[in-house]
């Protein structure tokens, strides 16, 4: 059940309807059985650049091509039935032009199902956001930290502090009034995500950011303990799923080689029983 009081799915006009009302609720997901686990208590679920970190093993979220995101973006859509689903546009697939943009949105929209998509940058980035959301793009926005510009930020940084607060607050405003149904604010200070917060009409999705936003999203891999020894200080284990899945592999390695498993129980026997027969019909016996 959504927010909304229904299971229909949630579109963009609900999400910015929602300035100033119960925080929104934003995690990723990059596969169908991940994106069904989160779907039921999400708004929005996002099939993230992080994929490449994640799951691929890459260094960073450059690497990540216009391919594999719409790969992930189709898993994910088999899994989601209510939540409003966004899918990043890579780095390198909307930077050039406004035309660029909507040619590779579209693409993304028309492969995955996708509702809408997600870009980063601020002012830079105002017209392309016009552009798109002019021509039927839903498109949420993303400042402060923005992975995609590492080189040029000197790493992942904390963003907004001291002089630099006012280009964050412009670049908030800028994709605002540009068209943005929602704009993530990552990793800058509390007070100026507060006031981002209080001054625009947008509504804000923190992530290393305020309470005060109007809501927030996490790295699910991260949230669950599944993405390795990666601790960020914005990050909450709400579990140590690695540490539960190493144990449970171990377990499995050490009843092999003690020939421990498979048991009586997991093999079969000459005469067929009745639950032969049935795992044959669901196609679950080998």
């Amino acid at each position: 059940m959504s927010a909304y009081g229904d299971t229909r799915a949630i579109t963009p006009p609900d999400i910015r309807s929602r300035k100033g009302g119960t925080p929104l609720v934003c995690l990723t997901a990059y596969t169908t059985p991940v994106a069904r686990l989160v779907d039921p208590h999400c708004d929005v679920v996002l099939v993230g650049d992080s994929v490449g970190m994640v799951l691929h093993g890459l260094p960073s979220t450059l690497g990540v091509t216009l391919e594999m995101m719409i790969t992930h973006g189709q898993a994910v859509r088999r899994g989601i039935k209510q939540a409003l689903m966004v899918v990043d546009l890579p780095f390198g697939s909307y930077e050039e032009s406004p035309e660029q943009a909507f040619r590779n949105a579209a693409r993304v929209m028309a492969e995955t199902g996708c509702t809408a998509v997600k870009l980063e940058g601020g002012e830079a980035m105002a017209e392309t956001i016009g552009f798109l959301a002019a021509r039927g793009v839903p498109v949420m926005a993303h400042v402060g930290l923005t992975p995609q510009a590492i080189n040029t930020i000197g790493g992942y940084r904390v963003q907004g502090r001291g002089g630099d607060a006012e280009r964050i607050r412009r670049d908030a405003i800028a994709v605002g009034e540009a068209g943005a149904f929602a704009v993530v604010l990552e990793k800058v200070p509390e007070a100026l995500a507060r006031r981002i917060t209080k001054e625009v009409a947008t509504p804000t999705i923190g992530i290393g950011a305020s309470a005060a936003c109007d809501g927030q999203i996490l790295v699910v891999d991260d949230m669950l303990g599944l993405f390795g020894d990666f601790r960020p200080k914005f990050v909450k284990r709400y579990a140590e799923l690695r540490e539960a899945a190493a144990a449970a592999i171990a377990s499995y390695a050490r009843e092999v080689k003690e020939r421990q498993f498979p048991a009586a129980e997991h093999v079969f026997a000459d005469a067929p029983k009745p639950a032969d027969t049935d795992a044959t019909k669901s196609g679950e016996a080998a």
